[in-house]
Protein backbone atom coordinates (compact mmCIF):
# COMPACT_ATOMS: atom_id res chain seq x y z
CA UNK A 1 0.00 0.00 0.00
CA UNK A 2 2.54 2.30 0.98
CA UNK A 3 4.58 1.77 -2.67
CA UNK A 4 1.31 2.78 -4.02
CA UNK A 5 1.31 5.86 -2.60
CA UNK A 6 4.57 6.94 -3.26
CA UNK A 7 4.57 6.21 -7.22
CA UNK A 8 1.01 7.73 -7.53
CA UNK A 9 2.19 11.05 -8.80
CA UNK A 10 4.97 13.27 -9.59
CA UNK A 11 3.73 15.17 -6.32
CA UNK A 12 3.59 11.97 -4.27
CA UNK A 13 7.44 11.47 -5.76
CA UNK A 14 9.06 14.15 -4.69
CA UNK A 15 7.57 14.36 -0.87
CA UNK A 16 6.58 11.85 1.82
CA UNK A 17 3.79 11.55 3.62
CA UNK A 18 3.29 10.28 7.34
CA UNK A 19 2.22 6.28 6.35
CA UNK A 20 -0.70 5.28 9.15
CA UNK A 21 0.51 2.16 9.81
CA UNK A 22 -1.63 -1.13 11.12
CA UNK A 23 0.64 -1.56 13.91
CA UNK A 24 0.02 0.20 17.30
CA UNK A 25 1.53 3.25 15.65
CA UNK A 26 -1.76 4.18 14.16
CA UNK A 27 -3.08 6.28 17.42
CA UNK A 28 0.28 8.32 16.57
CA UNK A 29 -0.26 8.41 13.43
CA UNK A 30 -3.68 9.94 14.09
CA UNK A 31 -2.30 12.37 16.73
CA UNK A 32 0.27 13.57 14.38
CA UNK A 33 -2.46 14.25 11.83
CA UNK A 34 -4.43 15.95 14.31
CA UNK A 35 -1.68 18.68 15.06
CA UNK A 36 -1.38 19.73 11.94
CA UNK A 37 -3.57 23.08 12.00
CA UNK A 38 -6.25 23.73 9.07
CA UNK A 39 -5.72 26.60 6.58
CA UNK A 40 -7.73 29.43 6.31
CA UNK A 41 -9.72 30.04 3.05
CA UNK A 42 -6.78 33.07 2.39
CA UNK A 43 -3.73 30.53 2.51
CA UNK A 44 -6.22 27.82 0.58
CA UNK A 45 -6.15 30.05 -2.34
CA UNK A 46 -2.61 31.10 -2.31
CA UNK A 47 -1.07 27.67 -1.75
CA UNK A 48 -3.23 26.35 -4.75
CA UNK A 49 -2.61 29.54 -6.97
CA UNK A 50 0.99 28.33 -5.85
CA UNK A 51 1.03 24.60 -6.44
CA UNK A 52 -0.66 25.15 -9.76
CA UNK A 53 0.98 28.21 -11.35
CA UNK A 54 4.76 27.51 -10.27
CA UNK A 55 4.36 23.51 -9.91
CA UNK A 56 5.39 24.50 -5.87
CA UNK A 57 5.24 21.03 -4.25
CA UNK A 58 6.29 22.57 -0.57
CA UNK A 59 2.21 24.31 -1.08
CA UNK A 60 0.65 20.80 -2.54
CA UNK A 61 2.32 19.34 0.65
CA UNK A 62 0.89 22.14 3.07
CA UNK A 63 -2.90 21.63 1.63
CA UNK A 64 -2.16 17.61 1.70
CA UNK A 65 -0.83 17.83 5.51
CA UNK A 66 -3.67 20.07 6.93
CA UNK A 67 -6.48 17.85 5.20
CA UNK A 68 -4.75 14.00 6.48
CA UNK A 69 -7.11 14.89 9.71
CA UNK A 70 -10.31 15.43 7.39
CA UNK A 71 -9.63 11.33 5.54
CA UNK A 72 -9.02 9.85 9.09
CA UNK A 73 -12.58 11.26 9.95
CA UNK A 74 -13.79 9.88 6.98
CA UNK A 75 -12.09 6.65 6.83
CA UNK A 76 -13.66 6.17 10.44
CA UNK A 77 -17.01 6.17 9.17
CA UNK A 78 -15.60 2.67 6.98
CA UNK A 79 -14.66 0.73 10.19
CA UNK A 80 -17.67 -1.80 9.92
CA UNK A 81 -16.35 -3.51 6.95
CA UNK A 82 -13.88 -5.56 8.46
CA UNK A 83 -10.70 -4.04 6.75
CA UNK A 84 -7.34 -2.86 8.81
CA UNK A 85 -8.09 1.35 9.28
CA UNK A 86 -4.51 2.07 8.67
CA UNK A 87 -5.46 1.22 4.75
CA UNK A 88 -8.61 2.94 4.69
CA UNK A 89 -6.57 5.75 5.95
CA UNK A 90 -3.73 5.56 3.42
CA UNK A 91 -6.63 4.96 0.09
CA UNK A 92 -8.11 8.28 1.12
CA UNK A 93 -4.62 9.86 1.48
CA UNK A 94 -4.60 8.64 -2.35
CA UNK A 95 -8.13 10.42 -2.93
CA UNK A 96 -7.31 13.84 -1.19
CA UNK A 97 -3.78 14.29 -3.55
CA UNK A 98 -6.03 13.67 -6.61
CA UNK A 99 -8.13 16.22 -4.90
CA UNK A 100 -5.46 18.37 -4.32
CA UNK A 101 -4.28 17.88 -7.90
CA UNK A 102 -7.87 19.01 -9.50
CA UNK A 103 -8.71 21.70 -6.90
CA UNK A 104 -9.17 25.40 -8.40
CA UNK A 105 -9.40 27.77 -5.92
CA UNK A 106 -11.03 30.66 -7.84
CA UNK A 107 -14.67 28.42 -8.39
CA UNK A 108 -15.39 29.82 -4.33
CA UNK A 109 -15.07 26.22 -2.62
CA UNK A 110 -12.75 25.06 0.40
CA UNK A 111 -10.74 22.11 -0.51
CA UNK A 112 -12.47 20.37 2.41
CA UNK A 113 -16.00 20.46 0.89
CA UNK A 114 -14.30 18.97 -2.73
CA UNK A 115 -11.59 16.75 -1.44
CA UNK A 116 -14.91 15.06 0.37
CA UNK A 117 -15.94 12.78 -3.00
CA UNK A 118 -12.26 12.05 -3.99
CA UNK A 119 -11.60 10.50 -0.33
CA UNK A 120 -14.63 8.66 -0.52
CA UNK A 121 -14.11 7.16 -4.11
CA UNK A 122 -10.93 5.46 -3.23
CA UNK A 123 -11.99 4.00 -0.29
CA UNK A 124 -15.15 2.73 -1.91
CA UNK A 125 -13.02 1.31 -4.92
CA UNK A 126 -10.62 -0.01 -2.11
CA UNK A 127 -13.35 -1.88 -0.07
CA UNK A 128 -15.09 -3.52 -3.42
CA UNK A 129 -11.71 -4.41 -4.22
CA UNK A 130 -11.16 -6.34 -1.37
CA UNK A 131 -14.57 -7.20 0.49
CA UNK A 132 -15.84 -10.43 -0.70
CA UNK A 133 -19.90 -9.99 -1.95
CA UNK A 134 -21.63 -11.98 -4.51
CA UNK A 135 -22.92 -9.58 -7.24
CA UNK A 136 -23.15 -7.20 -5.43
CA UNK A 137 -25.11 -3.21 -5.80
CA UNK A 138 -24.95 -3.70 -9.71
CA UNK A 139 -27.68 -0.61 -9.59
CA UNK A 140 -26.78 3.01 -8.38
CA UNK A 141 -29.28 2.72 -5.51
CA UNK A 142 -28.26 -0.75 -4.65
CA UNK A 143 -24.35 0.51 -4.78
CA UNK A 144 -25.99 3.56 -2.42
CA UNK A 145 -27.71 0.90 -0.04
CA UNK A 146 -24.81 -1.09 0.03
CA UNK A 147 -22.78 2.11 1.79
CA UNK A 148 -25.52 2.98 3.45
CA UNK A 149 -26.89 0.09 5.60
CA UNK A 150 -25.33 0.26 8.48
CA UNK A 151 -25.58 3.61 9.22
CA UNK A 152 -29.57 3.31 8.79
CA UNK A 153 -29.94 0.17 11.42
CA UNK A 154 -31.13 1.93 14.50
CA UNK A 155 -29.30 -1.15 16.12
CA UNK A 156 -27.20 -4.62 15.66
CA UNK A 157 -30.66 -6.47 15.85
CA UNK A 158 -32.22 -8.01 12.20
CA UNK A 159 -34.39 -5.39 10.32
CA UNK A 160 -38.01 -6.07 10.93
CA UNK A 161 -40.24 -5.82 7.99
CA UNK A 162 -41.75 -2.02 8.87
CA UNK A 163 -37.71 -0.84 9.03
CA UNK A 164 -36.47 -2.89 5.71
CA UNK A 165 -39.43 -1.12 4.18
CA UNK A 166 -38.79 2.33 5.92
CA UNK A 167 -35.08 2.20 4.26
CA UNK A 168 -36.31 0.66 1.23
CA UNK A 169 -38.52 3.57 0.13
CA UNK A 170 -35.75 6.04 1.17
CA UNK A 171 -33.40 4.77 -0.73
CA UNK A 172 -35.89 3.97 -4.26
CA UNK A 173 -35.20 -0.23 -3.90
CA UNK A 174 -37.29 -3.38 -3.38
CA UNK A 175 -37.65 -4.58 0.52
CA UNK A 176 -36.49 -7.36 -0.87
CA UNK A 177 -33.63 -5.88 -1.71
CA UNK A 178 -32.82 -4.34 1.63
CA UNK A 179 -33.05 -7.65 3.65
CA UNK A 180 -31.05 -9.45 1.40
CA UNK A 181 -28.52 -7.03 1.77
CA UNK A 182 -28.68 -7.05 5.33
CA UNK A 183 -28.24 -11.08 4.51
CA UNK A 184 -24.96 -9.83 3.17
CA UNK A 185 -23.19 -7.67 4.49
CA UNK A 186 -24.06 -9.81 8.08
CA UNK A 187 -22.75 -13.19 6.50
CA UNK A 188 -18.98 -14.52 5.96
CA UNK A 189 -16.49 -15.01 2.71
CA UNK A 190 -19.22 -14.12 0.49
CA UNK A 191 -17.65 -13.09 -3.42
CA UNK A 192 -17.95 -9.09 -4.06
CA UNK A 193 -16.58 -9.76 -7.54
CA UNK A 194 -18.44 -10.99 -10.73
CA UNK A 195 -17.60 -14.55 -11.93
CA UNK A 196 -15.45 -14.78 -15.08
CA UNK A 197 -16.69 -14.84 -18.33
CA UNK A 198 -20.02 -13.99 -17.49
CA UNK A 199 -21.12 -10.88 -19.98
CA UNK A 200 -24.14 -9.79 -17.96
CA UNK A 201 -22.38 -9.50 -14.48
CA UNK A 202 -20.53 -6.40 -13.49
CA UNK A 203 -17.48 -5.80 -11.56
CA UNK A 204 -17.48 -3.08 -8.91
CA UNK A 205 -14.95 -1.76 -10.33
CA UNK A 206 -17.21 -0.75 -13.53
CA UNK A 207 -20.17 1.24 -11.46
CA UNK A 208 -18.54 2.15 -8.48
CA UNK A 209 -17.34 5.76 -10.15
CA UNK A 210 -20.21 8.23 -10.37
CA UNK A 211 -19.29 10.39 -13.84
CA UNK A 212 -22.60 12.94 -12.20
CA UNK A 213 -20.68 13.49 -8.95
CA UNK A 214 -17.51 14.36 -10.25
CA UNK A 215 -16.69 17.68 -8.37
CA UNK A 216 -16.34 19.69 -11.75
CA UNK A 217 -19.53 19.01 -12.76
CA UNK A 218 -21.49 19.42 -9.65
CA UNK A 219 -20.20 23.15 -10.26
CA UNK A 220 -21.49 23.51 -13.93
CA UNK A 221 -24.80 21.78 -12.66
CA UNK A 222 -25.40 24.25 -9.64
CA UNK A 223 -24.31 27.16 -12.14
CA UNK A 224 -26.68 25.82 -14.75
CA UNK A 225 -29.33 25.87 -12.55
CA UNK A 226 -28.56 29.33 -11.07
CA UNK A 227 -29.15 30.67 -14.61
CA UNK A 228 -31.91 29.03 -15.40
CA UNK A 229 -33.54 30.71 -12.31
CA UNK A 230 -31.94 33.96 -11.53
CA UNK A 231 -31.03 34.34 -15.35
CA UNK A 232 -34.53 33.38 -17.05
CA UNK A 233 -35.64 36.59 -14.46
CA UNK A 234 -33.07 38.89 -15.72
CA UNK A 235 -33.94 37.70 -19.24
CA UNK A 236 -37.94 38.12 -19.00
CA UNK A 237 -37.35 41.44 -17.45
CA UNK A 238 -35.88 43.39 -20.53
CA UNK A 239 -39.06 42.34 -22.63
CA UNK A 240 -42.26 44.79 -22.80
CA UNK A 241 -45.30 43.75 -20.77
CA UNK A 242 -47.25 41.94 -23.85
CA UNK A 243 -44.14 39.80 -24.70
CA UNK A 244 -43.42 38.57 -21.53
CA UNK A 245 -47.45 38.12 -20.81
CA UNK A 246 -47.10 35.75 -23.89
CA UNK A 247 -43.82 33.87 -22.99
CA UNK A 248 -45.00 33.59 -19.69
CA UNK A 249 -48.16 31.83 -20.69
CA UNK A 250 -47.14 29.89 -23.60
CA UNK A 251 -43.86 28.53 -21.64
CA UNK A 252 -43.91 28.72 -18.08
CA UNK A 253 -47.73 28.84 -17.32
CA UNK A 254 -48.19 25.27 -14.95
CA UNK A 255 -51.65 24.35 -17.35
CA UNK A 256 -49.53 23.08 -20.00
CA UNK A 257 -49.15 26.86 -21.83
CA UNK A 258 -51.82 28.78 -24.03
CA UNK A 259 -52.03 28.28 -27.69
CA UNK A 260 -51.40 31.15 -30.04
CA UNK A 261 -55.02 31.58 -31.16
CA UNK A 262 -55.94 32.07 -26.96
CA UNK A 263 -53.42 34.42 -27.07
CA UNK A 264 -54.46 36.10 -30.17
CA UNK A 265 -58.06 36.56 -28.73
CA UNK A 266 -56.40 38.18 -25.82
CA UNK A 267 -54.45 41.12 -27.61
CA UNK A 268 -56.85 40.93 -30.20
CA UNK A 269 -54.54 40.59 -32.93
CA UNK A 270 -53.69 37.79 -35.74
CA UNK A 271 -52.30 34.20 -34.55
CA UNK A 272 -49.43 34.87 -36.45
CA UNK A 273 -48.53 37.99 -34.95
CA UNK A 274 -48.55 36.22 -31.53
CA UNK A 275 -46.12 34.01 -32.96
CA UNK A 276 -44.07 36.77 -34.49
CA UNK A 277 -44.09 38.37 -31.10
CA UNK A 278 -43.35 35.21 -29.38
CA UNK A 279 -39.91 34.67 -31.41
CA UNK A 280 -38.39 38.10 -31.28
CA UNK A 281 -39.08 37.42 -27.32
CA UNK A 282 -37.29 34.23 -27.01
CA UNK A 283 -34.31 35.93 -29.39
CA UNK A 284 -33.91 38.40 -26.96
CA UNK A 285 -33.65 36.40 -24.30
CA UNK A 286 -31.39 33.94 -25.50
CA UNK A 287 -29.22 36.47 -26.32
CA UNK A 288 -29.71 38.12 -22.67
CA UNK A 289 -28.87 34.73 -21.09
CA UNK A 290 -25.95 34.06 -23.34
CA UNK A 291 -24.54 37.24 -22.30
CA UNK A 292 -24.72 35.67 -18.59
CA UNK A 293 -22.72 32.43 -18.81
Amino acid sequence: MQHRMENHSHMTTTFALPVPSTSGSLEQYIQAVNSVSMLSAEEEIELATRYHGSNDLDAAKRLVLSHLRVVVSIARGYAGYGLPQADLIQEGNIGLMKAVKRFEPNRGVRLFSFAIHWIKAEIHEFILRNWRLVRIATTKPQRKLFFNLRSMKKNFAALTDAEAQAIADDLGVKREEVLEMETRLTGQDIALVADEGDDESFAPIDWLADAEAEPTLQLEKKALARLQTVGLEKALSTLDDRSRRIIEARWLADDGGATLHDLAAEFGVSAERIRQIEAKALGKMKQTMAAQV
